[in-house]
């Protein structure tokens, strides 16, 4: 039974103006898969046999985004499509780029340079689907393979290994045997690849529905290569009533444990990664791992600086790990120096860290830790229902009423506002002008 993929008119309209002017020209790529599967596409991409220029020549409004690869980005209204021309790639000399690639007049040859089987297809309304590597069949079997040898794809370009997981991640597809074993074998060239480049693939692995896919990331040596921290996660026991697996296992239980968020699955898979250098050991043979969490802090910082992040995400990151093992006594003074201490902007996302690293561990006590985590929650927005003070900005005075009391600018002040935000913290009813500024005569000193 023939294929129909519902094409966007501004796509038919280009494949059609290029048809129009004796040129071949398809939809091609993730396109046509995310269409075959179900999924709504990012982007839609163009292959055809006209050349770049005369691509140029076809349409009023083009960009040269990649002319020399035979990548030209037409505009329609104020929405691109990358329109690339027929080609066949020469040696890769970077694990990344071509040295030089060769335009040619057969589809087939372009699609043979593609990474995967399932990203190796191509479609026009007039000839329907062109799946020349088995595209199909390996959408129907769930399975990630490479177009041809693994191994050469791979050598072409080393970041292709963490596609192929990726791709897994996200579509909830198993690896081909020989694609798996190519990436073990040649897992040392992601030396090569850029840390931005990796950094791109770990968060959409990460994001995906199936982020257990670290697993393969490191049984296949990848980690090794960009995140040896996970590896020795992956080779750290827990030896306690409080965990049934080891501190890697433990880790991607609790990715699968918390919802699709960039800060929140980052947070997850390095919330314990100080733990390999915190583990002692007890005369009883148990395992315990006293601050691993401001240390964690201080190893999350250093990888997610070596992998590129932003310096807000490495924050919020951070932030979020110093404070995933702090669960304060189930009292409202006791939640708002908690609240004081950990930071405003770490809520609400702490509650659903402490709720992921909780079901990851085993059954002991677990019911009785997730109930004090709710009530932990349920007390925090009791006190932001209230509007209570908080930080020193809630304050019902300010430096500026200080100074008007007669205080000089500098550390008093200062001093003068910690001292009334502490008591605040104990006696929130206290914030009221008058209150604040009969505390504030009482601690002034006489001149």
């Amino acid at each position: 039974m023939p294929v129909t993929i519902n094409l966007p008119d501004k796509v038919k309209f280009i494949i059609d103006t290029l048809a129009g002017a004796g040129f071949e020209a398809y939809a091609v790529g993730g396109c046509v898969r995310d269409s075959l599967l179900g999924r709504t596409p990012g982007d839609w991409d163009i292959t055809t046999s006209a050349s770049p220029w005369q691509v140029k020549e076809l349409f009023p409004r083009t960009v040269d985004t990649g002319i020399k690869h035979g990548t030209v980005t037409v505009m329609e209204e104020k929405e691109g499509f990358e329109v690339t021309t027929y080609r066949i790639d020469g040696e890769y000399e970077d694990s990344r780029h071509p040295k030089e690639v060769t335009f040619t007049s057969s589809l087939e040859e372009d699609l043979k340079r593609r990474d995967f089987t399932i990203n190796a297809m191509a479609y026009n309304e007039a000839q329907g689907l062109v799946d020349i590597f088995g595209g199909i069949r390996d959408i129907e079997r769930k399975v990630i393979r490479c177009v041809g040898s693994p191994t050469h794809r791979f050598t072409e370009d080393a970041l292709r290994m963490m596609r192929a997981v990726r791709f897994a991640a996200q579509l909830g597809f198993t690896i081909e045997e020989g694609t798996r074993a190519a990436i073990s074998e040649l897992s040392a060239n992601l030396a090569g690849i850029s840390a931005e480049r990796i950094q791109t693939e770990l968060v959409k692995l990460l994001l995906s529905s199936h982020p257990e896919e670290m697993r393969a990331v490191y049984e296949t040596g990848m980690s090794r290569i960009f995140l040896p921290e996970f590896d020795r996660m992956m080779e750290t026991p827990q030896n306690n009533l409080f965990h049934c697996y080891n501190v890697g296992e433990h880790t991607i239980a609790a990715l699968m444990n918390c919802r699709s968020d960039k800060v929140l699955r980052l947070t997850m898979l390095l919330h314990d990664v100080a733990k390999p250098l915190c583990k002692k050991v007890d005369e009883k043979g148990i395992f315990h791992f006293h601050g691993h969490a401001g240390k964690g802090a201080e190893i999350a910082k250093d990888v997610l600086r070596r992998l590129k992040f932003d310096n807000d995400t490495i924050a919020r990151v951070t932030a979020l790990i110093v404070w995933h093992d702090d669960l304060p006594k189930l009292e409202e003074k006791a939640v708002r120096r908690a609240i004081h201490r950990v930071g405003l902007a770490q809520y609400p996302r702490l509650f659903e860290v402490l709720r992921a690293d909780t079901l990851a561990k085993s059954d002991y006590r677990q019911k009785e830790k997730l109930d004090n985590i709710r009530g932990y929650e349920q007390i925090y927005e009791e006190i932001m229902a209230k509007q209570q003070c908080l930080s020193i900005a809630d304050l019902a005075v300010s430096g500026r009423d200080l100074i008007a009391l007669g205080m000089k600018p500098g550390k008093e002040i200062g001093d003068t506002l910690q001292y009334l935000l502490m008591h605040v913290l104990e006696c929130p009813e206290d914030n009221t002008p008058e209150i604040l500024q009969k505390l504030i005569k009482i601690v002034q000193k006489p001149e």
